[in-house]
């Protein structure tokens, strides 16, 4: 250790003290550093705890900085290691292993600890936090043990904590007190939407329920609410907010309340000594977000290295987050009242909201979901107390356009210590000086070089923005649309790669071409995941983990929690002995509804999740995929064996194709039909495939679609033989197969291909046509009824419906 230099002890190993150390380096502080962190881990990312619940992370992808980093710039680290106080009178920072660690400057980063209600119960076994990486193993064990969990907290930490439990196969409910979820950031717009898209992935939901008590022997096996009602719970996670630890602060005689309490420099109670992040009580505020955090940390880096600063009064509080892959953001007044004005816009097709809040004319609060790439510029204008202009709301609500210029202009006017990153506290001019110093032209690069980007990836557009404003022309931003916000990537380059590289899971597709949110999100991970069955469909293993919940559960969930089963009728047919079976299974598990679906098939609707193997034994008909991207149904009127207008068997054919092409995966569902004459009674012309008998053979139809973006089919050929039927749909199955975009309907895909050019791969081109039969033949020969699997895997059902379910 020099002994020239100043000893600054960091109390705290977490986020915001670490990254005010890193200030502290880039600004030339001459100390020797000694950090304490009670956790046995060097500084890790704390926003993605919830992926390595998942599984999709490891530790070690969400360190921040790494044990080399320590070393490389001389600082000693002591992990697993408490303080418990800091003696002003000798200089020490005292330890709970006995060490004594002198001082000339002191920086308390305690963060913050979870709220754990007093609730009767609390202590049992089974009750956990949401907190760290402690936090996480125990989650993962009972996963392993378990099956039903309650989370208390409908907030980002306990939509994370349950976004995390389900994907390890948890039925996960959130209970929270009041009626929206995060109600300390959204409207209630918004928070619908939220609950309205986590439940499509599996989470269920308790709203306006408090808890009264934990209730079971030493374990914890219910929930009692104040109404009366129970929740059967094996597992609980508290997630229903943090307390600053205050404990050295109490322990050392430094003014604390909520918090302990500083000044605009950050300096505590105590000489030499400085509080920052979670902790911290700054006029009467406590930050629970990144943002401010580093926002102060940048304040005191300068103060305690004599750099000119300006003292830190607050911050705009605002929240830009992703959610099991939903992006959200708002700030500042977020709910209106009676004297504001309010701008809003919401497209439920494209699962977007935005609203803008003024008072006066003055733009004072916004809330975003689905779509955030304003955030940044509204964040300004909210901390600016910008006019709302004609231009301005022309350019944030879409009615004018918004040129590149404007777009220039937002990121011009920036602050230089403006943070573009929250998960990794980047500024404008961290990015800029990047850029102009290293010669950096692209996004990987900047994520490579500063962490930009590297987390959740919400900051992407803001980033490309400063690159461009940078360089200009020579901003190598990808110009192609990317899959989702996770990567620059289109489906096109994605699949190229995946051939051309040999790439075979989901993770090193996202390793190896550099994903900018290295988890992916519920748009990309399942995408990818079918891509790669689709080019590999022999070596392929299946990720499930990678799929929806209906298509992991083999049935669609409801949102009462039950699920829909819906068993195979071939062209939608079926016998009296099946019939009877399905009235019985129905009786005996307390079935709540029984409907004939639009694709004459009978749907169980209220099956209970512990019931569905024991429904799909005693039924014992294939599974009807009404829950996949597969073919759903063949429709077919009576045709030639009945009707009296029928030239062909529809009947036998539809049976034919439904029993030829089930359970093959497709970009998004698929659904046929087959007329035994034109006067079309099951519906061709709204079919991804259409057939229509006529007296000299069929005719076939693609791309209609009877849903919301309502199209009637295009002609595609006609052809006289059965055998020419079924390979002409083989070859167009195919085809769409390995040209169509994830979740695109046929309909969209054959206006953006043109039917041109599908007509000249398939008809035009026999050889090719050959071999997408073959290649759709290959695929086919791997596929197995989901239902049967199931069942004759024991340690999948046990995962999936719990220890309980006999069959």
């Amino acid at each position: 250790m020099n002994t020239t230099r100043e000893r600054l002890v960091l109390i705290g190993n977490g986020m915001a003290g670490v990254a005010t150390l890193e200030q502290i380096i880039k600004l030339g502080g001459a100390y020797d550093i000694t950090v304490i962190g009670s956790e046995p881990h060097p500084n890790y990312n704390r926003i993605m705890l919830s992926y390595v619940l998942e599984g999709s992370q490891t530790i070690d992808d969400i360190v921040l900085n790494s044990h080399e980093w320590y070393e490389e710039n001389q600082i000693t680290l002591h992990t697993g290691v408490t303080v418990t106080a800091i003696d002003s009178d000798t200089h020490m920072v005292v330890t709970d292993n006995g060490m004594q660690i002198p001082y000339d400057k002191v920086i308390i980063a305690t963060g913050s600890k979870s709220l754990i209600l007093p609730i009767p119960g609390h202590e049992k076994q089974g009750v956990v936090g949401f907190r760290d990486i402690a936090d996480c193993h125990q989650m993962l064990e009972a996963a392993k043990n378990y099956r039903t969990a309650a989370v208390i907290g409908g907030g980002l930490l306990g939509l994370e904590a349950a976004k995390g439990l389900v994907s390890l196969g948890m039925d996960v409910t959130v209970v929270h007190l009041m009626n929206d979820l995060m109600e300390r950031q959204l409207d209630s717009v918004a928070a619908a939407m939220l609950k309205k898209e986590l439940e499509s992935q599996g989470i269920k939901f308790r709203m306006g329920a408090q808890t009264a008590e934990l209730q079971g022997g030493e374990r914890v096996e219910r929930l009692l609410f104040k109404d009366g009602s129970t929740l059967q719970a094996d597992f609980v996670v508290m997630a229903a907010g943090i307390r600053p630890n205050i404990e050295v602060a109490k322990n050392s005689g430094i003014e604390a309340a909520r918090g302990i309490l500083v000044d605009d420099y950050l300096r505590t109670s105590m000489d030499n000594v400085y509080a920052v992040g979670e902790c911290v009580q700054h006029r009467d505020t406590c930050y629970g977000l990144v943002a401010p955090l580093f926002e102060q940390g940048m304040v005191l880096a300068k103060h305690i290295c004599g750099s000119e600063c300006q003292p830190y009064e607050g911050s705009t509080v605002s929240t830009k987050l992703k959610i099991s892959g939903v992006d959200v953001f708002s700030a500042g007044v977020f709910i209106e009242n009676e004297h504001q004005s309010v701008i809003t816009a919401r497209d439920d097709w494209k699962k977007t909201y935005k609203k803008i809040i003024l008072q006066d004319n003055i733009i004072v609060g916004a809330v975003l979901f689905g779509d955030i790439n304003d955030s940044a510029q509204l964040q300004k204008l909210i901390r600016d107390g910008a006019p709302m202009t004609d231009e301005l709301y022309a350019e944030l609500m879409g009615t004018g356009g918004c040129s590149h210029s404007k777009k220039k202009a937002s990121v011009e006017t920036m602050a230089n210590d403006e943070i573009v990153c929250g998960c990794n506290g980047v500024t404008k001019l961290d990015i800029v000086s990047a850029i102009q110093d290293k010669g950096l032209t692209s996004v990987e690069e900047i994520k490579a070089c500063t962490g930009a980007t590297r987390s959740c990836g919400g900051c992407k557009p803001v980033v490309e923005q400063i690159l461009q404003y940078v360089l200009g022309d020579g901003a190598a931003v990808a110009s192609s649309q990317g899959m989702c916000g996770c990567t620059t990537h289109s489906r096109d380059e994605v699949v190229a790669a995946i051939r051309e590289k040999g790439l075979r899971t989901v993770k090193e597709v996202m390793n190896v071409m550099e994903w900018h949110n290295p988890e992916g999100c519920s748009k990309c991970r399942p995408a990818i995941n079918y891509y790669l069955g689709m080019i590999y469909p022999v070596e392929y293993q299946d990720e499930k983990s990678s799929r929806f919940v209906n298509e992991r559960m083999n049935a669609n969930i409801q949102k009462d929690g039950t699920y829909t089963v819906v068993p195979r009728m071939y062209g939608g047919v079926t016998t009296p002995e099946d019939l009877k079976k399905i009235a019985d299974v129905s009786v005996k598990y307390n079935v709540k509804a029984v409907k004939m679906t639009g694709g004459q098939r009978i749907d169980l609707i209220g099956v209970e999740k512990e019931d569905l193997p024991k429904v799909w034994e005693e039924l014992d008909m294939p599974s009807g995929y009404a829950y996949a991207k597969s073919l759903r149904t063949v429709k077919t009127c009576v045709g030639s064996q009945f009707c009296r207008f029928g030239t062909q068997d529809s009947m036998g054919m539809g049976a034919s194709l439904e029993q030829r092409f089930e359970r093959l995966d497709f970009p998004a569902k698929f659904k046929m039909a087959v007329n035994g004459c034109p006067r079309n009674c099951a519906e061709s012309c709204t079919k991804d495939i259409g057939i229509v008998g006529n007296d000299g053979g069929w005719e076939i139809f693609i791309g209609g679609n009877g849903g919301i973006k309502a199209r009637l089919a295009d002609s595609f050929c006609k052809v006289k033989t059965d055998q020419e039927l079924i390979d002409l749909c083989g070859a167009i199955i195919q085809y769409y197969r390995e040209t169509g975009k994830y979740l695109e309907r046929t309909s969209e895909w054959v206006e953006r291909m043109g039917l041109d050019t599908i007509k000249a791969a398939i008809l035009e081109d026999e050889n090719n046509r050959q071999q997408l039969v073959e290649r759709v033949n290959l695929a086919l020969a791997q596929v197995e009824d989901p239902w049967q699997k199931v069942l004759n895997d024991e340690e999948t059902r046990t995962a999936l419906f719990g220890k309980k379910v006999e069959v």
